[in-house]
């Protein structure tokens, strides 16, 4: 069945326009003034209302294993969340296993993947390097469209990578069309930051702040870049949390360096405060790099509008409040790192950018849709509305409101970040490839309908362009 979506405004990254779109076999095969309906065909009426290309959300930790139980959203309630909060794909983490190969690890994650309602695709975190690991990512672009993958510099232990084999890996994912996510934190200084707050029995959640300053992000953020410079290799810096790393990225861009900024919502809304909360409600605000004082906020938004900052990704590593958060109740090293956040992105974005002036609608769509389709080889195919583009839109009701609260969220968690908030606009549609998903705060898609996204190769260079 074809379907007409009419006497809509159009939003995307460039323009703003009023326009009827024709959708068959999940594609947009028309956009037009006026497009009258014929008998067979279904018809939407979004006059007063924004269309928007559905949300890219590639940051999300679904499925990811913790202790006995992992975290509390899996690939059928996240992305049931994301398509509730206007994301219609996502670009989930893997996490990898000692000894496994990357190509048996992403076969593991594709098929925790197929329940997925939205269409999904993955990173693949390197957490150990051999000369397997260099041989392998070649395979992965090309076998399996995996253009992207990750490296910690902090977690030692677990997660971390030197700078020797960061480089290493950095230019051969480069050469194999690959750019390279980096949580860039300096993890050697943060355990012993960590270790002497405890010994001195400061174990309040505040200190995860005062154990993370934001010089150990703008040190590993500087280092990161380097090595990125010298192997020639594109480079994604993850949830960019003050303005000291952002200094950082403005200067490497100046230099040429291939390097892409991201930010989160959280940074962009909350602050270092939440972490004194009473009662233990600061542990539900613990996530790395942490909370910020307030002014930062200013430096990131300025730096979306100007697009050092070109993607905002939810980070979405969602644990239970109770016997999860809790387990850290004595001790802030031992409070899960990460926050829930995938339901509510669109919407946070929106009311704190657009409605508040801080930038502009074009912009929104940038940073929620069209920046990270080109920056993780999902262009032209997603991240924008026209002709040849899979039908993802959002369609959204700029003049009511609504209030956030975990009573009212598809997040399997027992709280939500910003409960209370009273955010203006509200989703009315999502579509999905052409299919409705979302009716009137509804899910109504059905678990197992997304498609696996087989990336393109990132060009050389392509990530220095601003999207």
């Amino acid at each position: 069945m074809k379907t007409i979506i009419k006497n809509g405004i159009v939003v995307t990254s460039t323009d703003t326009y009023k326009a009827d779109l024709l959708i068959e076999k999940g594609i947009i095969k028309r956009i037009s003034d006026q497009i009258l309906p014929e008998t067979d065909e279904k018809v939407i009426d979004a006059s007063g209302q924004y269309i928007f290309p559905g949300g890219i959300d590639v940051h999300t930790h679904l499925a990811w294993p913790f202790q006995s139980t992992g975290t509390a959203d899996d690939f059928v309630s996240g992305t049931r969340a994301a398509a509730a909060g206007g994301i219609t794909s996502i670009i989930n983490f893997t996490n990898p296993k000692r000894g496994q190969t990357l190509l048996d690890n992403l076969q593991e994650w594709k098929k925790k993947g197929e329940p997925s309602l939205i269409d999904y695709g993955f990173h693949s975190i390197i957490s150990e390097y051999n000369d397997h690991v260099l041989e392998e990512l070649p395979l992965l672009a090309e076998q399996e469209g995996v253009t992207s993958i990750k490296l910690f510099m902090a977690y030692k232990g677990e997660l971390m990578v030197n700078d020797r084999e960061m480089y290493k890996i950095m230019k051969k994912a480069g050469e194999a069309g690959i750019i390279t996510n980096v949580h860039a934190e300096n993890g050697d200084i943060i355990d012993e930051l960590i270790a002497e707050a405890i010994s001195k029995g400061n174990t309040d959640p505040i200190h995860h702040a005062y154990t993370r300053p934001p010089l150990t992000e703008a040190e590993a953020t500087a280092r990161a870049l380097a090595i990125a410079e010298a192997a020639n290799a594109p480079i994604y810096i993850v949830h960019v949390s003050c303005a000291d790393a952002l200094e950082k990225i403005e200067q490497a861009k100046k230099r040429d360096v291939q390097v892409v900024a991201e930010t989160c919502p959280h940074y962009l809304v909350l602050d270092e405060s939440y972490l004194s909360l009473p009662d233990f409600e600061s542990g539900k605000y613990i996530c790395s790099p942490p909370l910020r004082e307030k002014w930062n906020q200013e430096y990131l938004w300025k730096g979306i509008s100007s697009g050092l900052i070109t993607t905002v990704g939810s980070d979405h590593c969602p644990f239970l409040f109770n016997g999860q958060k809790t387990l850290g109740r004595d001790n802030f090293a031992k409070i899960p790192n990460g926050v829930p956040g995938l339901e509510d992105i669109f919407s946070i974005v929106y009311h704190f950018g657009v409605h508040e002036g801080r930038i502009s609608l074009q912009k929104f769509v940038d940073v929620i849709s069209t920046g990270p389709a080109k920056t993780f080889g999902l262009y032209p195919k997603k991240g924008s509305i026209a002709i040849g583009f899979d039908a993802d839109l959002v369609i959204f009701n700029p003049n009511t409101s609504r209030v956030i609260t975990h009573k009212k969220q598809y997040q399997n968690v027992d709280y939500n970040l910003y409960e209370g908030i009273e955010v203006q606009g509200a989703i009315t549609q999502v579509l999905s490839r052409g299919e409705v998903i979302v009716q009137d705060g509804y899910v109504v898609g059905h678990e197992g309908r997304g498609q696996y996204l087989f990336r393109k190769k990132i060009p050389a260079g392509q990530s220095s362009v601003s999207c």
